[in-house]
């Protein structure tokens, strides 16, 4: 019992001083600022050691919301020992990306994602810089490019094709217990990022491999989602108490092995020449193939490098894309009219017995408009990436300290009543209107994919699959709620992880819509 209590002492003289510490550094900070007559944006009185962590609620989004209110577009909080400024309308956000974009280009980095190799090979997380330039340049021209996606175009029709395949076989065996549509959408990322990767299906009855990376990915997506005290308080970085970080970099190095089988077969195929007779181009070869200069950029990528890369396609590619689609049809189902309009403009413009395909999108507006309003009021990622700053700046009068965390709440601006009318209203219509906002980083009152130097390389490719996959189940099926639910009985509560998902998975009931038509 004696050490017990010594242990107990020691614990509490411990926290005693890191919390003198934490309140130290903070006046020394505001002193700083003070003597050189400048000022943090305001924000809401914090606590010591905490700071504001116990103003977060369960959706931090939703939290920093109602602080703006009060405090202003632009406003400082205290995540423990994290300086962290709230961005929350599209004015301050105009500015951070036209007059700040390099200053703010840095990233935040979160103690899930710190491996043993520090950032090699990661388009997100790396630190703006030479490094990143030539990740970001090699996505650009060999991922995401227009040509590419051209390419690539029966790919992704074939993958969605088999998700369609995979409902319809599935509706029979589900009955009125309806079907996870969110579980079919990830499934069809998943196989979509697979082809674009290593030119092949990674989910399916043959590969067992593609199946263990897949419930890997899941993991790490799931750890890396969970809010981790190690970020806000320093001193528990060593503890990892929650154990966030050991269990994400476990199934990251499951995943980094499973995809190095990958690897090491496409290096033996191409030294044997095999590769030129398939023909195959994906992103695969190109990692493999890339030769740098050797003193900005690397020789060639090692393949702890190219596994980060292939990892990170794989995890930022599906998750997001299943939130926005899982979110889309509920928005449906929840708004049957709407529903009922999306699918009259599919099926005038295009025959029950015809699949929809990509070159159809362009004469279906109220679809792309469907998705345009999913992303404004569930855009997958509340708060994009977190920025943080390079360097001591000052934006709007305030000064914006080296290191400090930029968090841009473009869930916020997206429900702005000041730009918005009816902005928690799923109304599709606000984007068929002439000038309206468009996601490609230029309309600051709408940017869920970013703006600026670091703003989502994969929007070419989002802005493909997205309407694709969601018109081609519109098309193909009639739907219901799941056990007779009625639309406004459907919960449409949120639940944060690396994405905004839907915190009750969408069941729902798919009726082949030909089957039906012909009275089968």
């Amino acid at each position: 019992m004696k050490y017990y209590y010594e242990d107990l002492g020691l614990i509490l003289a411990i926290l005693l001083w890191v919390a003198w510490v934490i309140m130290i550094r903070r006046r020394h900070r505001r002193l700083r600022l003070k003597e050189k007559g400048d000022r943090l944006p305001p924000g809401p009185r914090s606590w010591p050691v905490v700071g504001n962590i116990f103003q977060l609620g369960w959706a931090p989004h939703e939290s920093f919301a109602k602080l703006a209110r009060q405090h202003g577009p632009i406003m400082t909080l205290w995540l423990g020992s994290m300086s962290t400024v709230v961005i929350s309308s599209k004015e301050v956000a105009r500015d951070m990306f036209k007059n700040h974009d390099v200053v703010l280009a840095g990233r935040k980095i979160y103690e899930a994602m710190k491996g043993d190799y520090g950032n090699e090979g990661s388009l997100i997380t790396a630190q703006y810089g030479s490094h990143w330039r030539m990740l970001r340049r090699l996505s650009t021209a060999e991922f995401f490019v227009s040509s590419r996606l051209e390419a690539m175009r029966g790919v992704r029709g074939r993958c969605i094709d088999e998700m369609v395949q995979f409902i319809e076989d599935a509706s029979t065996a589900s009955g009125t217990k309806g079907i996870d549509v969110g579980r079919f959408f990830f499934l069809m990322a998943f196989n979509l990022i697979g082809n674009l990767m290593f030119s092949k299906d990674l989910l399916d009855p043959k590969s067992e491999r593609g199946a263990k990376f897949f419930f890997h990915a899941g993991k790490v997506m799931e750890f890396a989602g969970k809010p981790n005290v190690a970020d806000f308080l320093p001193i528990l970085r060593w503890l990892d108490p929650q154990g966030i970080r050991r269990k994400t970099q476990f199934h990251v190095e499951r995943a980094f092995e499973i995809a190095g089988v990958f690897i090491a077969e496409r290096m033996e195929s191409m030294e044997n020449g095999r590769n030129e007779e398939i023909k195959r181009k994906d992103y695969l070869d190109a990692l493999l193939e890339f030769r740098g200069d050797g003193e900005e950029e690397p020789l060639r990528f090692s393949s702890r490098t190219i596994n980060v890369v292939v990892f990170e396609m794989f995890t930022a590619g599906t998750d997001t894309t299943t939130s926005t689609l899982e979110w889309a049809m509920a928005e449906l189902l929840h708004n049957p009219e709407t529903l009922k309009k999306v699918q009259a403009e599919m099926r005038i413009a295009i025959t029950p017995n015809k699949k929809l395909e990509e070159k159809d999108i362009e004469n279906l507006p109220y679809l792309k408009a469907v998705i345009k309003e999913t992303l404004r009021l569930h855009p997958p990622l509340p708060f994009l990436v977190p920025h943080m700053s390079m360097d001591s700046c000052n934006m709007l009068g305030y000064s914006i300290p080296k290191e400090t965390q930029i968090l841009v709440n473009v869930w916020a601006i997206g429900r702005d009543p000041k730009t918005w009318e009816e902005p928690l209203v799923f109304k599709p219509e606000r984007f068929l209107e002439p000038n309206a906002a468009d996601f490609k980083g230029h309309h600051f009152e709408f940017i869920p994919f970013g703006s600026g130097r670091r703003m989502c390389p994969a929007m070419p490719l989002a802005s493909r699959v997205l309407p694709l996959a969601l018109g081609s189940l519109l098309h193909s099926f009639d739907w219901a709620l799941a056990d007779g639910l009625n639309p406004e009985e459907m919960d449409m509560a949120e639940r944060m992880g690396i994405t905004l998902r839907k915190a009750v998975p969408l069941k729902a009931v798919p009726i082949p819509y030909k089957r039906r038509r012909v009275g089968i």
